[in-house]
């Protein structure tokens, strides 16, 4: 699909969350699967991060799940899924799923979540990346995460267009529209997260 065949979902790991949540993750995923992009993420099979696996799996997509060693040993790893990879460090998983793949997109999430985002975020301010970064703005909950933004920047700690670097949608279903208007990432597929 325009060069976006596999996307990175950052998302929550908690249960305890409202259904409209719960609902966008399992929307994601069987949208994913029915088209068949791959879906790269964190490898765990609890909250959000289970439920989009699940439904993209069940919707006869591929996923593959990167997840840190000591968190596959507390027995938190999917293992009903096409690929499950263990690492040696947090390190290692966020460049492992940045290097399979061509999109990124936040559901709502907590403080990992959070640092994903920003991270890939970072990395596009500095040039070392230009693959996309999608915020699925789920009845409104990335608005306080948006505000701040906006604050960093009217503070002089980021420049106007650093702003541009998010694009945000309303809903799930409007994530492979959206991805379809944009240029196909020409770094998809190589190791440019080798140089982070």
């Amino acid at each position: 699909m325009n060069g976006f065949n596999s996307i990175c979902v950052f998302c929550g790991s908690s249960a305890r969350v409202a259904d409209v949540y719960k609902t966008a993750a399992r929307d994601l995923g069987t949208i994913m699967g029915q088209n068949a992009i791959r879906l790269i993420y964190g490898g765990g099979h609890v909250g959000l991060m289970g439920i989009v696996a699940d439904a993209t799996m069940a919707a006869g997509g591929q996923v593959t799940g990167i997840i840190p060693d000591f968190l596959e040993k507390i027995e938190v790893g999917h293992h009903h899924i096409s690929e499950l990879i263990v690492t040696d460090s947090m390190h290692d998983r966020k460049a492992g799923m940045y290097t399979r793949a061509d999109a990124f997109v936040t559901l709502p999430g907590g403080l990992g979540s959070l640092d994903e985002t920003f991270e890939v975020l970072t990395w596009t301010q500095l040039g070392l990346s230009n693959k996309p970064v999608i915020l699925v703005d789920v009845d409104g909950y990335w608005q306080p995460f948006l505000a701040l933004v906006d604050h960093v920047i009217s503070a002089g700690f980021a420049r106007p267009e650093n702003r541009d670097m998010i694009h945000v949608v309303k809903q799930v279903s409007d994530v492979l529209p959206l991805l379809q208007r944009l240029p196909a990432c020409p770094e998809a597929g190589d190791n440019s997260a080798d140089r982070l």
